[in-house]
């Protein structure tokens, strides 16, 4: 097949010349992300093809140039903000055809823009919806920001929203597309908002890791008797398992001594490198061989897990700071060491 037209060409035949324009090196590495019907398929494309003229060629490397582009801004900030950037790069008519040949093409799925907005702000903007508009929004989000807004709806309404995105079978396009301008409308708003936030528990925690052992006592002890539970959130926040690094070397070799070694593996498993060199510095060479083996083979676990043991190893440090074990450098008064 001698090919010259533009306009004649399919989206493989293009595929097929994009890839004998990059040369075999680079369309081996193509291939390696390819399925075998994807793979067999743009081979006898390829195969069909007899010779291609310079200025055919340039003009799909140019295409797939400006659809890669696009797809990155689309990654950034959705497909207004692609359109935007596009718009002032090349124009209005040549950013919406861009867009049109990535949205065919690539087939950009409904709701990207709500895949990058915090689950908190969809859930406040979908609550009140029928369940048949939540589930349609849920099932086009990301398995874990779907779960974390399903989580959050009422008890009575979860199973019903649940049930019907099993049961869903297919939408109308004018459907979808009524309902995801009305979501971006409302996110693009909440979004664009000139709000400030100030306050909050990490604000309080900021401000705390500040002052003196004393002071802060002071106020975590009044905080325990008025509200407890937010007494215990901001302790959670005080000292995170990273922190461990401003511990001096005899308190990180006190903490070793008294935390269980099964936790101490487990928190070190997604630990920073600064982190990891710190808590094997202060072992001995024998026990940080010890440590690294059984790591090595320790085998996938649970982040959750691993979150679990990082607070157990943070409590055990909090309550060796309260009975004076160790000390944790804070600014200024009775932590001052001279």
């Amino acid at each position: 097949m001698i090919v010259r037209q533009r306009h004649k060409l399919t989206g493989k035949q293009k595929a097929a010349i994009l890839l004998i324009s990059l040369g075999p090196d680079v369309s081996a590495q193509v291939y390696k992300h390819l399925t075998d019907e994807e793979i067999e398929q743009l081979s006898l494309e390829i195969s069909s093809v007899q010779k291609v003229n310079n200025e055919l060629k340039e003009t799909i490397v140019d295409q797939f140039h400006q659809i890669a582009l696009a797809q990155d801004y689309i990654s950034q900030g959705g497909v207004g903000y692609a359109k935007t950037v596009l718009e002032k790069a090349f124009g209005k008519q040549e950013a919406a055809s861009i867009i049109n040949r990535l949205t065919s093409s690539l087939q950009v799925r409904p709701f990207d823009f709500a895949r990058k907005a915090d689950p908190q702000q969809v859930l406040n903007f979908i609550i009140n919806e029928h369940p048949q508009t939540i589930a349609l929004v849920l099932s086009y989000l990301d398995p874990e920001q779907a779960g974390q807004i399903l989580s959050e709806l009422p008890e009575k309404m979860q199973a019903e929203v649940a049930k019907r995105i099993a049961t869903m079978d297919s939408t109308s396009p004018e459907i979808i597309s009524q309902v995801e301008q009305v979501l971006e409308k409302n996110l693009a708003t909440s979004l664009t908002e000139d709000y400030t936030q100030t306050g909050g528990i990490e604000s309080v925690v900021e401000v705390l890791n500040g002052v003196d052992r004393s002071t802060e006592r002071t106020i975590l002890d009044a905080l325990e008797v008025e509200d407890p539970e937010l007494a215990e959130e901001i302790k959670k926040r005080m000292f995170v398992f990273e922190d461990i690094v401003i511990l001096d070397n005899r308190a990180i070799q006190r903490v070793i001594r008294e935390v269980d070694n099964d936790d101490l593996r487990l928190a070190l498993r997604v630990a920073s490198e600064e982190v990891k060199e710190i808590v094997f510095n202060n072992m001995s060479q024998r026990m940080a061989e010890t440590f690294k083996e059984e790591m090595e083979y320790m085998g996938p676990v649970r982040l959750r897990d691993v979150e679990e043991a990082q607070t157990r190893i943070v409590a055990t440090i909090r309550r060796l700071e309260e009975i004076g074990e160790i000390i944790i450098a804070r600014g200024g008064g009775d932590d001052i060491i001279v």
